[in-house]
């Protein structure tokens, strides 16, 4: 619950709600549940696997593949090096899955 006064979250102390930070007040009715979230377990966990249904959502480039020469392949960044140092470019041809990099 945040404080009406200043949107600061509300502790509970004691049987009432206290703003840090302008002091208001407010007693908890029996009626009120406060409750913490449930950590999750693995069972409860939902993995989206989408290889089985051969679904590709990731964006396509129009580049020669050094393996079979096809000229389109998924294309996806990521930093490998130093914050400073530019992404890698990967891509995974679509049509033999050949993967290789590129670095700027």
């Amino acid at each position: 619950m945040f404080c009406p006064e200043c949107k600061t979250m509300l502790i509970s102390s004691g049987g009432q709600l206290k703003c840090r930070k302008c002091g208001y007040i407010r007693k908890i009715e029996s009626t009120e549940h406060m409750t913490r979230e449930k950590k999750r377990t693995e069972n409860e966990i939902t993995i989206v696997d989408d290889e089985d249904d051969k679904v590709k959502t990731q964006p396509t480039m129009q580049i020669k593949c050094p393996k079979c020469e096809n000229n389109l392949a998924f294309w996806w960044l990521r930093q490998l090096r130093a914050a400073d140092e530019s992404e890698v470019r990967f891509f995974r041809c679509t049509e033999c899955g050949h993967t290789w990099r590129q670095y700027d």
